[in-house]
């Protein structure tokens, strides 16, 4: 049983999701494939809960393509679980920054997966550019 990480990066988020039915399978569990999903919802809610939107990012000729993602699955979430999404920002690079996520059950005893991803940040030409200051200035508020 994997517990909730004390040690996880700040500032955080931890966004709440109810599963779906259509999330599921036949075997009655999320579809793996989901929690990058869920991932995703995750990393634009910590975006703009730090003032900004990716469409705002990308308004100032940022974008920041997935490069890499990982996911480890401890133990399965169903139809109609409330789960948290802990998402935050764990290490910056020259022009490339990794998220580290966490899926956890209703009661926030219980890692049901765990993963990151990590981003380039590219311009609209697909061109690698530093990370804005801006942008790392507002992401570690």
């Amino acid at each position: 049983m994997k517990v909730p990480s004390t040690d996880f990066p700040v500032p955080e988020i931890w966004h709440p999701h109810r599963v779906s039915y259509g999330e599921t399978d036949a075997m009655g569990v999320v579809y793996y494939a989901n929690y990058l999903h869920w991932f995703e919802i995750a990393r634009s809610a910590y975006i703009r809960q730090q003032g900004i939107s990716y469409a705002g990012i990308e308004k100032r000729g940022v974008f920041l393509p997935v490069t890499r993602a990982e996911c480890r699955y401890h133990s399965p979430a169903r139809f109609d679980d409330l789960i948290y999404i802990r998402a935050a920002i764990s290490s910056w690079g020259r022009a490339s920054f990794s998220f580290d996520y966490e899926i956890i059950s209703e009661d926030k005893r219980l890692v049901l997966a765990a993963g990151s991803t990590g981003h380039a940040c590219v311009s609209h030409e697909g061109k690698p550019v530093r990370v804005p200051d801006w942008l790392r200035q507002m992401c570690r508020a």
